[in-house]
């Protein structure tokens, strides 16, 4: 009998890691990727409910094991493009979402048993605490939000100017935690017919079907909004992608590189735009450094070029360019041994009427690639990395707004900044009008990399209700409007440029959002909820225990 109840356990073990194999799989399908590189956005709407039911069935010291092998799995599928970034990087993402979720599936184990009949509405909360916690952190990553598979799915995703992404997951996983109680029940064969199931649950259905109602009904009634309104002005902006190989450097390649964005770029005037845009770090020497610290003969002369380059132009370039400052001001800038006194921060530069008018420092750094700031804690790890020739660069602090002559304000997320909702609340609350991504995703050499950048941007328009251009430097370059609809993509990976008719919104004349206004209140929301029911439901049970206990022995 023991052998057999071994058995028995050992299949049930192996049935529910194959499960969550599959699903993990069968999940990263609803994001672009492997297959698609668009996603089967619908997938995301019940590819969770076989993973929701495993936690249901199995037993609380295998639910930690599952979350971590469920969150490498999926990232592994989902990320699969980080193998071209560094062997390292498709390791170290996938283990830190394996490790979050090793926290995640016991705390959703916890509020289906303490909380029996209604655990799906808790465990429907926590799952979105989780996703606003798993990109709150130093080594915070976005990429995979529940809600960002449906980012075509228009008239679903309107709410975001209100709850945020966090409102579309909740609309998501909802259903699906639901629905796992009867996939459980059914296969430990202990379930009723599915019409009795619902049946039994008629409030809920109708409360949720209201709330999917209301949630068209307002994505629809916006879209007719916003399509009808007259922006402030139409901003011409002409989009430059070079589609240089980023895995290459040195004086030679630079020196290409700006040729090209130089023709390109001269070609675009003939269209007579209002600004040209380069991508993040299209011109990689330092000219703020290079202007007080020439060093080398060659690249000062490439800066100098490049700065008369701008100075000419009849209309304003903003371009990523690494701006080098001093570290130590008590310092020469070159050391006695050779070395120079610098540290670097990401940057954008905007020239207008002959000079440099103003820069953005980018704020919130890649993990690991960008900044690192455990050294003292973690110096194995921060060895290791300097050893894979990571570079690390200063943190801005300032969300700052560009304004042109013609009173265009905008602000210029860099790399994957589009893609954190507070960031770029924060430009638009301070006065941004227009949100400029400049990034550089060619070094994935993966459209599906691309768009998964791209999905999670579509989210920043809505939610702001302000327009987004991308410059990158092979994709995707485009406009997205302010209902979330992307605008004449540029063929990725080719070099060329393309001329947008920007509509702008300001905020003088429609005002903020509620996100914008309130940043991720649903996301604290479903957080504090999170706390006080699973600390609280803890406490009762701990009591009814007590109390239980007593009883029997008195």
């Amino acid at each position: 009998m023991v052998e057999l109840h071994a058995r028995r356990n050992l299949r049930t073990v192996c049935s529910e890691v194959l499960v969550l194999l599959v699903s993990a799989f069968v999940y990263s399908l609803a994001f672009p990727g492997l297959v698609s590189v668009n996603g089967f956005g619908f997938i995301a709407f019940f590819a969770l409910i076989p993973v929701f039911a495993v936690i249901r069935n199995t037993t609380w010291k295998l639910t930690p094991v599952y979350g971590f092998f469920f969150g490498f799995v999926f990232y592994l599928f989902f990320n699969y493009w980080l193998k071209t970034f560094h062997p390292l990087a498709i390791l170290i993402v996938p283990i830190i979402k394996g490790g979050e979720m090793v926290l995640l599936f016991p705390a959703l184990k916890a509020a289906q048993k303490l909380f029996k009949k209604y655990g799906y509405l808790v465990e429907a909360v926590v799952w979105v605490a989780y996703s606003y916690l798993s990109q709150d952190w130093f080594a915070g990553y976005p990429y995979g939000t529940l809600g960002s598979a449906i980012y075509r799915y228009l008239p679903l995703i309107q709410i975001s100017e209100i709850f945020g992404i966090w409102g579309v997951t909740f609309l998501m996983v909802l259903p699906q935690t639901f629905l796992a109680i009867y996939v459980r029940d059914w296969y430990s064969h202990t379930h009723e017919s599915f019409g009795s199931f619902l049946r039994a649950h008629i409030p809920f259905l109708v409360v949720y079907a209201v709330m999917v109602i209301a949630t068209l009904v307002f994505g629809f009634a916006s879209m007719a909004y916003w399509n009808a309104q007259q922006p402030d002005k139409t901003w011409r902006v002409a989009t430059v992608q070079h589609s240089a190989d980023t895995w290459k450097g040195g004086y030679v390649t630079y020196k290409n590189n700006f040729n090209t964005l130089r023709k390109l770029s001269l070609e675009a005037l003939q269209e007579k735009p209002d600004i040209i845009l380069w991508s993040e770090t299209a011109f990689v020497p330092s000219v703020a450094w290079h202007e007080k610290y020439p060093s080398d003969p060659d690249t000062s002369a490439l800066v100098e070029e490049f700065v008369s380059f701008g100075k000419s132009l009849p209309v304003p370039l903003v371009t990523g360019n690494p701006e080098g400052v001093i570290d130590d001001p008590s310092k020469p800038a070159l050391g006695e041994d050779g070395s120079w006194n610098r540290k670097d921060y990401n940057t954008v530069i905007f020239f207008e009427g002959g000079k440099i008018k103003n820069t953005y420092r980018k704020q919130h750094l890649v993990p690991f690639t960008e900044h690192f700031p455990y050294k003292k804690q973690l110096p194995w790890l921060y060895n290791i990395l300097l050893a894979n020739d990571y570079n690390w660069w200063e943190t801005g602090t300032d969300p700052v707004v560009f304004t042109t002559k013609e009173g265009v304000k905008f602000s210029t997320p860099i790399c994957f900044e589009d893609v954190f909702g507070d960031l770029n609340a924060a430009f638009v609350a301070n006065g941004a009008d227009v949100i400029v991504n400049m990034t550089n995703d060619g070094w994935s050499k993966a459209v599906s990399a691309e768009m998964q950048h791209l999905g999670l941007a579509v989210f920043r328009s809505i939610e702001n209700r302000r327009t987004t251009v991308r410059g990158t430097n092979s994709g995707m370059t485009c406009v997205v409007d302010v209902t979330g609809k992307i605008i004449d993509p540029m063929q990725p990976f080719k070099v060329g440029w393309h001329i947008y008719d920007v509509p702008v919104y300001s905020g003088k004349t429609f005002g903020t959002t509620i996100y914008t206004r309130y940043v991720n209140w649903f996301a604290y929301l479903n957080i504090y909820l999170s706390a006080v029911l699973l600390i609280g439901g803890t406490l009762y049970q701990l009591v009814r225990f007590i109390t239980r206990r007593r009883q029997t022995q008195s």
